[in-house]
């Protein structure tokens, strides 16, 4: 349900754990979420009002399904600061490195013109991610949210 979200908490740098890829289909997945919600100190965010009412502290309701107004009401929380810091891959959560030129060069959706750019490289996907267009326009979003 917050698949969008998940991916952009990810590039503000948030340790994001997803529902749908810790256990797809288990009829076990609310209990699950609660626990490690306590057991490891993270804010459970999820859409299901029940299960942010069960959540207490631990949880946030999400109302809107739009991303950006999902990262506003996190924003208004003080819940996420307003910046993009690449640190984490935003498909499987694992810490991104600088991308080494060989890794850059071998992505065939890398941008042509590379000046002034900053590569990452994700070791597990093998992923680059670097600050083009569509990070501006997120940065862009998060300033009219009030970042």
């Amino acid at each position: 349900m917050l698949g969008t979200l998940t991916r952009r908490l990810r590039l503000m740098g948030y340790d994001t754990l997803s529902a749908n890829t810790l256990f797809p289909g288990s009829r076990r997945e609310d209990t699950v979420l609660l626990e490690i919600a306590v057991t490891q100190g993270r804010i459970l965010l999820t859409r299901d009002a029940e299960l942010a009412r069960r959540a207490g502290e631990q949880g946030v309701r999400i109302r809107s399904e739009r991303v950006e107004e999902q990262v506003a009401q996190l924003l208004a929380l003080d819940l996420v600061r307003p910046a993009l810091s690449f640190d984490r891959c935003s498909l499987c959560n694992t810490p991104l490195r600088p991308a080494r030129r060989r890794e850059i060069e071998g992505a065939e959706y890398a941008p042509r013109n590379r000046d002034g750019l900053s590569f990452f490289w994700c070791p597990v996907c093998h992923r680059l991610y670097w600050m083009g267009s569509h990070t501006r326009r997120m940065r862009e979003e998060m300033e009219k949210s009030g970042g």
